[in-house]
């Protein structure tokens, strides 16, 4: 009791203002009643509010300028736990600044207790990579639902590790540009970025690209040649549908994994290289260990850091965002631009996308030719959604591409719609013949990657 007693009477009171001030980070103090009693300077700078003005005031009026707290509006909030069950909480949040900018953020929250034993709640908030921080190659990781903000989180955080990754999605989730996010957001962003698409090279082609041959390897192999693992040394290779690999190679990167050493093909000596593997696949890996399709020890091998990128039926409420980044997109290969009504971006949640994002890019663009004028009703949207549908549907039990001009001729004279992949084999028909087939110029201008449009290129025999 004496020491208890000491100890108040010696202890020193704290102003609060000069107490969350010094955190680096922005720091609120908010009370039961979602009113904001302090702000810290750092805050005042992230989000362009000053204390004047907020404090007093309800926190998802200044955060959001609404009238409702942000669980009431489907934002994950720490408020409730916090002061309910009395929950130390962090979850990812949207914010916005003083001029009505989106920020996203991770927000943790922590108990605090006033002199009086009243509960209050600091709030620490730490910013996410700004959309512009998001962009490679010119393209964007778009959206501020939960489960994108979540994945961003996820992708920031293995950015900072050495391990390998094991990226994890449907097609056209955007493993590649996951990837490419991670490798620019690493210490290993000044040196190469490599890719090998493991679904087009042969067990013995695969060697050579991998690791390198040297002189009289093998017939015509006229002179050495360093493989795209040598030459990722210091950066990130990354190994794009991984499922797809025979189980010998997976031996010899497993290997490689390791030790950090190979071989190249015909060579004696062993080399070394320090390149990040990073891999992406869209198949239940797990599910082809269990039936001996892939190796047990390259899975957890690979699987160190297991990114999960969210399928685009989970994350509808993104659609409005990502419409519009793509159509910028698309406009780049259109003579004119083309904007979306508000009718037309909610007639675009109305879908499941099994292709996911890459999807949602080939509707726009075929909704984008069927525009006479530079804004995409609804109503268009609904009939290329319609016959998209339609056409999906047929397509799974027989497939019958028509390219060129025969596909333009078809459809006027049948009166049948052309399919997507119809008009998308016309477009780059097109484009090749306006590029006088240069492949690097069309894909460039289609704002794929060469290997895409090779890919396409097989698929529609052009």
């Amino acid at each position: 009791m004496q020491s208890q007693k000491k100890l108040s009477e010696t202890s020193v009171p704290i102003d609060l203002q000069s107490l969350v001030d010094s955190h680096e980070q922005p720091f609120v103090v908010i009370d039961r009643d979602y009113r904001i009693m302090a702000i810290n300077r750092a805050y005042e700078k992230n989000f362009g509010v000053s204390r004047a003005t907020a404090v007093g005031l309800p926190c998802h009026k200044v955060s959001h300028g609404s009238d409702a707290p942000c669980h009431e509006s489907g934002e994950d909030c720490p408020h409730a736990n916090l002061f309910d069950i009395g929950k130390t909480d962090s979850c990812l949040h949207v914010h916005y600044d003083g001029n009505n900018r989106m920020c996203q953020v991770r927000v943790s929250a922590f108990p605090l207790r006033g002199s009086n034993g009243e509960l209050y709640m600091g709030e620490l908030i730490q910013q996410l990579s700004a959309p512009e921080e998001r962009r490679v190659n010119g393209r964007r990781m778009v959206g501020q639902t939960p489960p994108f903000l979540a994945c961003m989180d996820q992708l920031k955080m293995v950015a900072q590790a050495q391990a390998p990754v094991l990226l994890q999605g449907e097609t056209g989730t955007g493993k590649e540009l996951a990837a490419h996010f991670i490798h620019s957001h690493s210490e290993r962003r000044d040196k190469p970025f490599l890719t090998v698409d493991c679904t087009v090279l042969t067990e013995s082609l695969f060697e050579t690209e991998v690791f390198g041959h040297v002189r009289g390897a093998f017939t015509g192999s006229i002179e050495d040649r360093i493989g795209l693992y040598e030459q990722a040394d210091g950066g990130t290779l990354f190994l794009d549908e991984v499922g797809e690999l025979p189980l010998a190679q997976q031996a010899k990167l497993l290997r490689v994994l390791e030790t950090g050493q190979f071989r190249r093909v015909g060579g004696r000596g062993y080399r070394k290289s320090d390149a990040r593997i990073i891999c992406a696949t869209n198949r239940h890996l797990w599910e082809h260990v269990t039936d001996g399709q892939f190796r047990e020890d390259f899975y957890y091998r690979i699987a160190c850091l297991a990114v999960r990128l969210p399928p685009l039926r989970e994350r509808l409420d993104d659609i409005g965002l990502l419409a519009n980044d793509l159509l910028e997109l698309v406009s780049r290969t259109m003579p004119q631009d083309f904007t979306l009504s508000p009718e037309a971006v909610e007639q675009l949640k109305h879908y499941d996308y099994p292709g996911n994002v890459r999807e949602l890019r080939n509707i726009l663009f075929i909704a984008a030719t069927q525009s006479k004028h530079g804004e995409i009703s609804a109503s268009t949207v609904e009939e290329v959604m319609r016959v998209h549908s339609r056409s999906r549907v047929r397509e799974k039990s027989v497939q019958v591409v028509d390219t060129g001009a025969e596909a333009s001729a078809a459809a006027p004279a049948t009166g049948k719609p052309a399919s997507l992949q119809e008009l998308e084999a016309q477009h780059i028909a097109d484009l090749l013949e306006k590029h006088n087939g240069n492949r690097r110029l069309v894909a460039q201008e289609l704002n794929i990657s060469e290997r895409t449009l090779y890919r396409k290129l097989k698929k529609y025999a052009l």
